[in-house]
C-alpha cells in the first residue's frame, strides 16, 4: 500500500483531501494488480481509468483556481504537469485492454506511473503552493499571451502593433505546447525571425511617433528598445536546438514579461497627440 504521509500535507484542507483520494485510487489500482485470482480485469481497469480521468480533472481545476486567486507562481509549472498527467491517462483509452496480457501491462505501468508522479508532484511542487511571493496578475491568466484592454495606450498605430506582437508571441507559445520534434525547430526559427523583424519595425514606428511629439522620454525608450533587440539577436541557437521546448519556454517568459511591463509602465506614459 502507498501511504499518504505527513510530508504530503500542504496545509490546504480541500487540496489535502483530494490528494488522499488520488492516493486511494492509486491503492485501488495496486490492489487490482496484486490480485492473482482475477484473470480478466477489463471492466475494473476501464472503471479506474475513468475514475482517474474524472477525479484528476476536478482536482486540477480546484487547485489551479486556488492558485489563480492568490497569483501563485507555481501555477505555471502546475499547468504543464497537470496537462502531462491528463494526456498520460487519456492515452490508455486507445489501448486494447480486451487482451489479458495487455491488461496486466497497462495496470503495471499505471501503478508505477501514478506512484512516481503523485509523490514527485505533491512533494516537489504542491507543497510550494501559497509559500512563494505572488506573481503579477497577467502571468497567471489562462492565456498570458492574450492582448487585453489593459494594454491599450490610446494611440491606434501603437496599439495595433502591440496586438500583433502579442499574436506572434502567442503563436510561439502554442508551438511550445504542441511541439513536434520533426518540424518544430524550423517553425521556432521562423517565428523568432518574424518576431525580430516585426519588433524592429514597431520600435521604429513608436520612436518616430515620440520624435514627432517631442516626447522627453524618447531616449530612455530607445535604450530599452535596443536592449530588447539585443536579447533577440543574441538567442543561443545551439541551446535552442538541444533543448527546444525548455529553452523556448524560458525565452517566452522573458519576452512576454518584458513586453507587458514595458507597455504597462513605459508606453502608457507616452502622451497622445
Amino acid at each position: 500500500m502507498f501511504q499518504f504521509t505527513d510530508d504530503c500535507l500542504i496545509g490546504i484542507e480541500q487540496i489535502d483531501e483530494e490528494h488522499r483520494t488520488l492516493f486511494a485510487l492509486l491503492n485501488k489500482a495496486g490492489t487490482m494488480l496484486a490480485n492473482d485470482f482475477c484473470s480478466d480485469r477489463y471492466q475494473d481497469l476501464k472503471e479506474i481509468l475513468e475514475e482517474l480521468d474524472y477525479y484528476a480533472e476536478q482536482h486540477f481545476t480546484h487547485e489551479e483556481d486556488y492558485m489563480m486567486q492568490i497569483c501563485d507562481p507555481e501555477i505555471i509549472r502546475q499547468r504543464t504537469q497537470h496537462a502531462f498527467f491528463r494526456e498520460k491517462i487519456r492515452d490508455y483509452e486507445f489501448v486494447n485492454i480486451d487482451d489479458i496480457d495487455e491488461q496486466q501491462r497497462v495496470l503495471t505501468e499505471l501503478v508505477n506511473f501514478l506512484a512516481k508522479w503523485l509523490y514527485r508532484h505533491i512533494i516537489g511542487s504542491d507543497v510550494l503552493i501559497g509559500k512563494l511571493p505572488p506573481l503579477e496578475e497577467w502571468m497567471v491568466r489562462e492565456n498570458p499571451c492574450e492582448f487585453t484592454d489593459d494594454y491599450l495606450i490610446g494611440i491606434e498605430l501603437i496599439d495595433n502593433e502591440h496586438k500583433e506582437l502579442f499574436r506572434i508571441v502567442d503563436q510561439a507559445n502554442r508551438l511550445v505546447k504542441s511541439y513536434d520534434a520533426a518540424s518544430g525547430y524550423d517553425k521556432i526559427l521562423d517565428i523568432l525571425d518574424n518576431l525580430k523583424e516585426y519588433t524592429k519595425e514597431h520600435f521604429a514606428d513608436e520612436e518616430e511617433y515620440m520624435e514627432g511629439i517631442h516626447y522627453e522620454g524618447l531616449e530612455a525608450q530607445k535604450r530599452a528598445h535596443d536592449a530588447f533587440i539585443q536579447k533577440l539577436e543574441n538567442i543561443d541557437l545551439s541551446e535552442l536546438d538541444e533543448n527546444p521546448q525548455e529553452s523556448l519556454q524560458q525565452l517566452l517568459e522573458f519576452l512576454l514579461g518584458w513586453l507587458v511591463n514595458h507597455i504597462l509602465h513605459t508606453d502608457k506614459k507616452i502622451p497622445l497627440q
